[in-house]
């Protein structure tokens, strides 16, 4: 049937009908002999007697249609693949209603410089946007380190031994924020522990960070928020572009890519990744190395096709990760006697998407397609960790309208199937999972309100119908002011293991859960957004409350019993609440400014009481500013963060443990030739590190040995380098 119907879509022609009529300012007549004709393209045809024309469109739009007439001023539309198949009527006004001293004006160029960090005001979700442009005022040379900037999301280190980083999103562990890339799931299973350095920086186009649930198309793990990765399209990608970077620390990257025009419809982009940490490092003087040692290898290539009535991405995915981190070596002591940690990744995925233009306006099919193998092995002195994973994904999208485009709707289905293995020691979890699930979404767009319900229901092989509503709306207060709203559910299967395997690192023992049950919470919360003038210059101020309660949480309790970490469902007993302004300006051309205070209180059920989780700050500040000179020939950005005091685990009865408040500033200065960048930065330049980052260091078998308990950074002033090459496509 699916066959059928896109044969019969596939098989129209691409054709624009129109009239073109002459006004005075009283009547209108059809005007005969109107020039109708594609900028780019050059196709020109006449309007008959009746003033009609028709016009086929080519395959390369977005094109600018300009219509003229003798005694008539000229008028011009932008022609997109949704105007295909419609009827136009263009009205030309009379030179003779035109003053004279307004006939020969000279052209008027408006020049539009886009943000590289903006809440999208035509969104009715509250989404946040970094650009490119943004992404290069920091080294950001993986996607860990793509949020130096940014204040809506936190990376933070798990432990003082492997170098594995984490995300948080309003204070809740990055299990609960779906990222994904292009629309396709990324970092799920056992990527989401060690998977943030698999992406380099240098291939993100765009990051858009929505907070609260995000749609329902988009799946039913969205609980805290979701964060997508636009990666650079193959079709407007740099012929060649190389960065190379290397560190104070012994850290040196190289990455690249490169963009391809097969022909008109056919574009080709490949993008390698190589990065090595070679330097032993213990500033703490602590004996383990605050960074391990190892390698990470990434390859990607992708396809893109533009067709008339079609278009399709295919690509792959693969990368390698080695790291080799613990205790330092020391005279003939016997590497069997030393604390080692170990770990080794490899991944492969590749991922189709397809979409069919249908012969009604504004209709279309999309399909999403991923398969995914996964393998990971970790060893943190005695204790060793194993995992596989098999994982496959189709989502299959209808999107059309009802009457008018101010009533869309999207209707689908899709599918997931996950075939998880997970061992610690002798224990063991695994499962196979199979989640279809259909959806529809309705979205209302009008002149002040706009909003955004679905609803859809997910059948799991284990847990059986899961239901998740959502809805999101926006109402446009002022031609200043957005006032959004957001209120939804998620739900997922956690996988206790991976998602805290960085809390092998001590000699606290697992105590299991007796039972796994999905995490369902529910989400509700808004944002307030008005921008004004300053300094005769654009401001925004952007105020935000969210609100994070769970039905059910899987809590990892490191305050009940000292000497374990107990894995506990706690029903209805957690929340999350998350506050945060953000101030930002322009003072003047070429430098902008932004000011940012987060609010945390993020509790649950620890030690048999409601407590602030551990090693969440409540009190959070972001101070960034960044300058380009006129010339566009230096950028100099400086980014300072700090970080509140978290509560840290009670400890053999020691109650009321907190980590210090401390700041970490960021810096860089960059200097643009024609095709070259030089960039020259500082990390954590106040050299704040934490003291005592490891308990008791010295007998890392012992029982008392925990690398876990990391609250700020462990390593010091840290400087770095590196050069940019880029091949610019011509227009």
């Amino acid at each position: 049937m699916f066959l059928l119907y896109f044969g019969t879509a596939l098989s129209s022609f691409a054709q624009l009908k129109g009239v073109v009529l002459g006004t005075d300012g009283t009547k209108q007549t059809p005007l005969k002999f109107a020039v109708v004709r594609l900028q780019q393209n050059g196709g020109k045809i006449l309007t008959n007697e009746q003033g009609t024309f028709e016009l086929v469109l080519p395959k390369e739009l977005p094109d600018t249609l300009i219509i003229s007439a003798n005694g008539y001023t000229n008028d011009t539309v932008v022609v997109t693949r949704s105007d295909r198949f419609i009827s136009m009527q263009i009205t030309l006004l009379s030179e003779k209603n035109i003053p004279e001293t307004m006939r020969n004006l000279p052209d008027i160029r408006i020049e539009w410089k886009r943000q590289s960090h903006a809440i999208s005001r035509l969104k009715t979700l509250h989404v946040e946007e970094l650009t490119g442009g943004e992404l290069r005022k920091a080294a950001c040379c993986n996607l860990s380190e793509s949020f130096e900037t940014n204040a809506s999301v936190d990376v933070n280190i798990t432990d003082a031994v492997s170098g594995a980083k984490k995300i948080q999103m309003m204070g809740l562990d990055g299990v609960y924020t779906q990222i994904q890339m292009e629309n396709i799931p990324y970092l799920r299973g056992l990527e989401s522990s060690f998977g943030l350095n698999s992406i380099s920086g240098t291939w993100i186009e765009s990051i858009q960070i929505t907070k609260g649930t995000g749609t329902v198309v988009n799946g039913y793990e969205s609980m805290a928020g979701l964060v997508n990765i636009e990666l650079k399209k193959p079709s407007e990608m740099d012929r060649l572009f190389i960065n190379a970077y290397g560190s104070a620390f012994g850290r040196a990257e190289l990455n690249a890519h490169a963009g391809q025009l097969i022909n008109k419809r056919w574009s080709s982009g490949t993008l390698v990744h190589a990065s090595g940490m070679f330097g032993e490092i213990d500033h703490n003087h602590d004996g383990f190395r605050d960074v391990p040692q190892g390698s990470n290898v990434a390859l990607m290539n992708r396809w893109s096709f533009q067709g008339e009535k079609m278009e399709a991405q295919v690509g792959f995915n693969a990368y390698m990760d080695q790291k080799e981190g613990g205790q330092l070596q020391h005279g003939n002591q016997n590497l069997s006697q030393l604390y080692l940690v170990k770990l080794a990744a490899k991944h492969i995925d590749v991922y189709a998407k397809t979409g069919f233009f249908m012969k009604k306006p504004y209709n279309s099919i999309g399909m999403v397609y991923n398969l995914k193998y996964h393998t990971m092995g970790s060893s943190f002195g005695n204790r060793q960790f194993t995992g596989e994973e098999k994982r496959g994904y189709i989502n299959a999208i209808f999107d059309g309208i009802l009457g008018t485009t101010d009533h869309k709707i999207k209707v689908g289905m899709s599918g997931i199937y996950v075939d998880i293995r997970q061992q610690i020691d002798t224990t063991s979890a695994d499962r196979i999972e199979m989640v279809p699930g259909i959806f529809g979404e309705y979205t209302f767009t009008g002149s002040r309100l706009s909003a955004v319900a679905g609803f859809r229901a997910d059948y799991h092989n284990l847990y059986g119908i899961q239901l998740v509503p959502r809805l999101h709306a926006k109402y446009v207060l002022t031609e200043f002011t957005d006032l959004r709203f957001t209120a939804g559910k998620g739900w997922r299967v956690p996988n206790y293991m991976v998602d805290n395997v960085s809390l092998l690192a001590s000699s606290k023992t697992w105590i299991s859960p007796s039972e796994l049950q999905p995490e369902v919470s529910w989400n509700i919360g808004g944002s307030l957004a008005q921008e004004f003038k300053l300094w005769k210059r654009k401001s925004s101020l952007v105020l935000d409350y969210y609100h994070t309660w769970f039905e059910n949480q899987l809590v990892v309790d490191r305050d009940a019993v000292s000497s374990a970490i107990v894995f506990t469902s706690i029903k209805g007993n957690s929340f999350s609440n998350s506050i945060q302004v953000e101030w930002s300006s322009e003072p003047m051309r070429g430098l902008e400014f932004r000011l940012a205070y987060k609010f945390l209180d993020v509790q649950s059920t620890y030690g048999g009481k409601m407590q602030q989780q551990v090693m969440v700050p409540r009190h959070r500040g972001l101070a960034h500013l960044n300058y380009i000179s006129r010339n566009k020939r230096w950028e100099y950005s400086i980014t300072l963060s700090v970080f509140g005091a978290s509560r840290l685990p009670d400890d053999a009865g020691e109650n009321d443990r907190k980590g210090a408040t401390y700041p970490i500033l960021n810096s860089q200065l960059t200097h643009v030739f024609k095709n070259w960048d030089v960039y020259l930065g500082g990390e954590n330049i106040t050299n704040f590190k934490q003291r005592n980052a490891i308990i008791d260091p010295q007998n890392p078998f012992g029982q008392q040995f925990d690398a876990t308990e990391i609250w700020g950074p462990i390593m010091g002033v840290n400087v770095y380098a590196g050069i940019r090459y880029s091949i610019k496509r011509k227009k």
